[in-house]
């Protein structure tokens, strides 16, 4: 019994062939394409949080914290430590707690950069899937 499709000539079946497999790359190219705009999406998301945590790292030196600083060394002088030996204890206080933080911030930024959180995972599967499917009908 012989269908409709084995009675067509081999130009025409050529043809349709590689209409499909056009069909199919544009498809795939417009898959990649998507894909990689959301992982791009997400990596602004960790540069954001890394550029957030640089922020407060370089704030960190600034003004604000100048002003914490002297405000614990005058609670230290009022307990009765010398300025100087209050000042330093201060400085180094805050600046442990700065570094602590801007470096909590800084690793979520460089988390969400990892290579895997970049990979076209569900275009390469499909592209996988095209190319078994074409060797099958070759």
């Amino acid at each position: 019994m012989a269908s409709s499709l084995d009675n067509r000539p081999l130009s025409e079946l050529v043809s349709g062939l590689v209409a499909d497999i056009s069909s199919l790359f544009r498809k795939e190219i417009n898959l990649a394409k998507t894909e990689a705009s959301e992982k791009m999406s997400h990596a602004l998301t960790g540069v954001e949080a890394f550029a957030a945590g640089l922020v407060i790292a370089i704030g960190a030196v600034g003004v604000l914290l100048a002003a914490l600083v002297k405000g614990l060394t005058a609670f230290l002088v009022a307990q009765g430590m010398t300025e100087p030996n209050a000042d330093a204890l201060s400085s180094v206080i805050v600046g442990v707690v700065v570094a602590i933080i801007a470096w909590v911030m800084i690793s979520r930024g460089l988390s969400a950069l990892r290579g895997e959180n970049l990979k076209l995972d569900r275009t390469s599967a499909s592209l996988r899937r095209d190319a078994q499917l074409i060797k099958e009908r070759t």
